[in-house]
C-alpha cells in the first residue's frame, strides 16, 4: 500500500547503524558497525539524496507503511514485508504474504481483485449471503488501505496527506463491490477511516518504532516485523506490571500506615466504655 509493491532492486544504499532503544539490531553487512556516527548520517543524506526524498519525506514515508503494518496485524493479516524504499509507481509498500512476487509482475492491484469478484456480486434484491465474506473482507481491506493516512494524521498532524492517493484510490476499487453510489461509497470509506484510527491509536509507540527500524533497514521482511512487535509489546506489559505492583506496594503500604493509625483509638474507646460501666 502507498503503493503496494516490492523491495527495491539490489544495490540499494541502507544506513549501517542500529536501534538499541528498540533492542533491535539494524547493521548492514558492509557498514562500520556504528563506529562512526557521522559516517551513518553521510549515508543516510547520500541515500535520501540518491532516492530524491527529503528526511521529512522519508518520515513519512515509513509511518505510512507503519501505519498499514499495525493494522494488518491487529485485524489478523499475514504479511509478506514492507518497504520504504521507492520503485516503480511506489514510495513505499506493504505486501501480503506469498504476494511478492504478484506485485513484481503488477498483479495484485485492487482493481484487479474488483474486476475478478465483481461478475459473482449479487445483484439489487438477490440474497447477499454466499458473498458475506467478500463483504467481511473489502471492509477489513479497506480499513488496512487508509490507515496509512491514519497514522500520518495520528502521528504527524497533518489533515491531507498527498502520499495516501493510491491508497483512496484502491480503497474506492474495493468499495465498488458493495456500493452502489457515490454518496454510499463516500460513508464506507469514512466509516473505514474512523475505524483506522480507532484501531491505531493505542499503538502510537509501536509505529514510531516500527517507521524508525523501517527508515534504517529500508525492508523488513515478515519474521522481522512480527519480532519487533513482539518486543514492544513485551516491553509495554512488562512496564505496565512494573506499575502495577508498584501501586499495589503503595496501597499497602498506606494500608499499614493507616491501621497503625487507628490502633490506638479502639483500646481508649474501650477503655473508656470500661470506666463508665464501673461508674
Amino acid at each position: 500500500m502507498m503503493s503496494e509493491g516490492t523491495p527495491s532492486e539490489e544495490g540499494t544504499i541502507h544506513p549501517a547503524t542500529s536501534l538499541g532503544a528498540a533492542g533491535v539490531a539494524a547493521h548492514v553487512d558492509g557498514g562500520d558497525n556504528g563506529s562512526d556516527p557521522n559516517a551513518e548520517v553521510d549515508e543516510y543524506d547520500r541515500l535520501l539524496a540518491k532516492i530524491g526524498r527529503t528526511y521529512d519525506q522519508d518520515c513519512r514515508v515509513a509511518i505510512h507503511e507503519a501505519g498499514h503494518i499495525v493494522a494488518a496485524r491487529l485485524q489478523g493479516h499475514p504479511l509478506g514485508g514492507a518497504t520504504v524504499d521507492p520503485g516503480s509507481g511506489f514510495e513505499g509498500g506493504v505486501w501480503g504474504e506469498g504476494h511478492e512476487e504478484a506485485f513484481a509482475e503488477g498483479r495484485g492491484d485492487a482493481s484487479d481483485v474488483r474486476e475478478a469478484l465483481a461478475p459473482l456480486m449479487p445483484e439489487p434484491g438477490e440474497a447477499v449471503s454466499s458473498v458475506s465474506d467478500v463483504f467481511a473482507n473489502v471492509q477489513s481491506h479497506c480499513i488496512e488501505l487508509v490507515a496509512g493516512r491514519a497514522a500520518e494524521r495520528m502521528l504527524l498532524g497533518d489533515d491531507d496527506t498527498p502520499s495516501a492517493a493510491d491508497d483512496l484510490r484502491q480503497a474506492r476499487e474495493l468499495a465498488l463491490l458493495i456500493c452502489k453510489s457515490e454518496e454510499a461509497m463516500a460513508a464506507f470509506l469514512t466509516y473505514c477511516e474512523i475505524a483506522a484510527r480507532d484501531l491505531l491509536l493505542p499503538y502510537g509507540d509501536l509505529m514510531m518504532v516500527l517507521s524508525t527500524v523501517l527508515r534504517i533497514k529500508r525492508t523488513l521482511d515478515a519474521v522481522e516485523i512480527d519480532e519487533i512487535i513482539l518486543d514492544v509489546e513485551t516491553q509495554k506489559a512488562l512496564a505496565m506490571e512494573h506499575r502495577r505492583r508498584a501501586e499495589w506496594r503503595k496501597s499497602e503500604l498506606e494500608a499499614a500506615r493507616f491501621r497503625a493509625e487507628c490502633e490506638p483509638f479502639p483500646a481508649a474507646r474501650l477503655q473508656t466504655c470500661s470506666h463508665d460501666q464501673v461508674s
